[in-house]
C-alpha cells in the first residue's frame, strides 16, 4: 500500500479523498491555489503545497506543477478525484512517466473512453446496449436513408457530426419528412460548422438518465454496484441523484450491470467508473463512460456498504478487488442534493463569505462538504460547496430525513440552492419517481420541451 498520497483537487472531493486516505493510514499531501489557503483539507493535510494564483489554468490544470509538488514530497501517487485533470490522459500519462501511480484508469483507457464513436464501438463489442443509429455518417443514397429509418423506428433524429450544444439537430417522425429533414440538416450544418456531415439516430422523447457504477481491478476482476437516476438534471447539470432507481427492476439491474462489467474486463479496465445511459420504455441506451469517482459516489456506498474511494485506492496499488459480486447487496435507498453557492431562482453563482455555518444530523445523515463558519467561498470555481446524503429504508424515508437535513441546514453571508431542493422534495410528481431528465427544467419553466 502506498504511503503517501498527494491529492490533485479542491474542495469536498479533497478532503473526502483525504479522509480515506487517513482511514487507511497513508499519509497525504494537498495541493492549493493561493485562493484555496484557508481550505479545511490543506490544514488537515499531512503536507500542504500552493501551486499557484487562484485561475484554475495556473494551479489546478497546470501539470508541471503538480508533478512539481509529488516530487519535493515523495508522494507515490496522485489521486485526481472528479474534474479539473481527472479525465485527462495527458495528465495520466505524464503522473506515470514521472515515476508515479496514477489513481485511476490507464491514459490509452481514458482515451478510448474520452471519444464518444470509439467509446461506442468498445461497447457495442462488448455487449452493452446502444442509441440504434446509422454506423457513421449518412451517404447519398435516400432510399438507403428511408431503409435506415425504418429500421430503427420512428421518431428518428438527424444530427451534425459537427454539432454541439442542442444545435445541429432535427427530430423527424413521419418517411414523407425524412429526405427534406436530412438535406436541411447538412445545408445547416455545413454552413454552421463548415460540416455538412450528418448521422442518424433514434429519438428518445422522455427517457431518465440512469448510471451503472463499477469497480474493476488489474487481475481481471469486475463487479458492479447497481444503478443510480441522475434525471433531476438543469443545463445537463445534475442537482439530485439518487439509488436505486425508482421503479427498476432486480432482473433488469443485474442484467446491465453485468454488461457493463463484462465489459470492462473485456477494454482491461482499472478504477471506478460509471456507465451513462439513457433509459426509457424498460431499455437501456449507452451514451458515455466517466473513467473516475463521481460527484454522487456517496448515495451508492450508502446502499452497498462499499467505500468507493479507498477501493480505487485499493485498486492503484495493484491490490485485487476487496468484493466479489456476490459480496454486493443493495439495501435501503439514498438520496443526494448537491448544495450550491448560487441564487435558487436565477441560478447565478454566489461567491462570498459565509457568516453563519450549521451542518444537519441525526439518523442516516451525511455531509460531504469542505465549509465552515467564516470560509470564504472563491469566485474561481465550480459554486458546488457541499453535498447533503440522506439514507433510509425505503425511498420514503430517505426523503423525509433529507426534508429534515435540508430544514436544519444553515448557510448564511451567501445564497444557496438549498429553497431549490426544498421544492422538489415536495413535488408529487418527484415523490412519485421515475421522472425523465427534462421533468426539472421544465417545473423551472426553463424547457418548452
Amino acid at each position: 500500500m502506498f504511503e503517501k498520497v498527494l491529492i490533485a483537487n479542491r474542495g469536498e472531493i479533497a478532503l473526502r479523498i483525504q479522509r480515506a486516505c487517513r482511514e487507511m493510514g497513508i499519509k497525504t499531501v494537498a495541493v492549493y491555489s493561493e485562493a484555496d489557503a484557508e481550505a479545511k483539507y490543506v490544514r488537515l493535510a499531512d503536507e500542504a503545497v500552493c501551486i499557484g494564483p487562484a485561475p484554475s489554468a495556473k494551479s489546478y490544470l497546470h501539470v508541471p506543477s503538480i508533478i512539481a509538488a509529488a516530487e519535493v514530497t515523495d508522494a507515490e501517487a496522485i489521486h485526481p478525484g472528479y474534474g479539473f485533470l481527472s479525465e485527462n490522459a495527458d495528465f495520466a500519462e505524464r503522473v506515470e512517466n514521472s515515476g508515479f501511480v496514477f489513481i485511476g484508469p490507464r491514459p490509452e483507457t481514458i482515451r478510448l473512453m474520452g471519444d464518444k464513436v470509439s467509446a461506442k464501438d468498445a461497447m457495442k463489442a462488448a455487449g452493452v446496449p446502444c442509441v440504434p443509429g446509422s454506423d457513421g455518417a449518412l451517404g447519398e443514397d435516400m432510399d438507403e436513408w428511408k431503409r435506415m429509418a425504418r429500421d430503427i423506428g420512428y421518431p428518428i433524429i438527424i444530427k451534425a457530426a459537427g454539432g454541439g450544444g442542442g444545435r445541429g439537430m432535427r427530430v423527424v417522425h413521419t418517411e414523407a419528412a425524412l429526405i427534406q429533414s436530412v438535406q436541411m440538416t447538412q445545408n445547416e450544418a455545413g454552413s454552421a460548422f463548415g460540416n455538412p456531415t450528418v448521422y442518424m439516430e433514434k429519438y428518445l422523447g422522455n427517457p431518465r438518465h440512469i448510471e451503472i457504477q463499477i469497480l474493476s481491478d488489474e487481475h481481471g476482476n469486475a463487479v458492479h454496484l447497481g444503478e443510480r437516476d441522475c434525471s433531476m438534471q438543469r443545463r445537463h447539470q445534475k442537482v439530485l441523484e439518487e439509488a436505486p432507481a425508482p421503479g427498476l427492476e432486480t432482473k433488469l439491474r443485474n442484467k446491465i450491470g453485468e454488461r457493463c462489467a463484462e465489459a470492462c474486463r473485456q477494454i482491461g479496465y482499472r478504477g471506478a467508473g460509471t456507465f451513462e445511459f439513457l433509459y426509457e420504455d424498460g431499455e437501456f441506451f449507452f451514451i458515455e463512460m466517466n473513467t473516475r469517482v463521481q460527484v454522487e459516489h456517496p448515495v451508492t456506498e450508502y446502499i452497498t456498504g462499499v467505500d468507493i474511494v479507498q477501493e480505487t485506492i485499493r485498486i492503484a496499488a495493484g491490490l485485487p478487488l476487496s468484493i466479489k459480486q456476490k459480496d454486493v447487496h443493495f439495501k435501503g435507498h439514498a438520496i443526494e442534493c448537491r448544495i450550491n453557492a448560487e441564487d435558487p431562482k436565477k441560478f447565478v453563482p454566489s461567491p462570498g463569505r459565509i457568516t453563519l455555518y450549521h451542518a444537519p444530523g441525526g439518523p442516516g445523515v451525511r455531509v460531504d462538504s469542505h465549509v465552515y463558519q467564516n470560509y470564504y467561498v472563491p469566485p474561481h470555481y465550480d459554486s458546488m460547496i457541499g453535498k447533503l446524503i440522506t439514507y433510509g429504508a425505503t425511498r420514503q424515508q430517505a426523503i423525509a430525513r433529507m426534508r429534515i437535513a435540508l430544514s436544519e441546514m444553515i448557510v448564511e453571508g451567501i445564497k444557496t440552492n438549498i429553497p431549490l431542493h426544498q421544492d422538489l422534495l415536495v413535488d408529487q410528481a418527484f415523490l412519485d419517481g421515475g421522472l425523465s431528465i427534462h421533468y426539472l427544467e421544465q417545473k423551472l419553466g426553463l424547457n418548452k420541451h
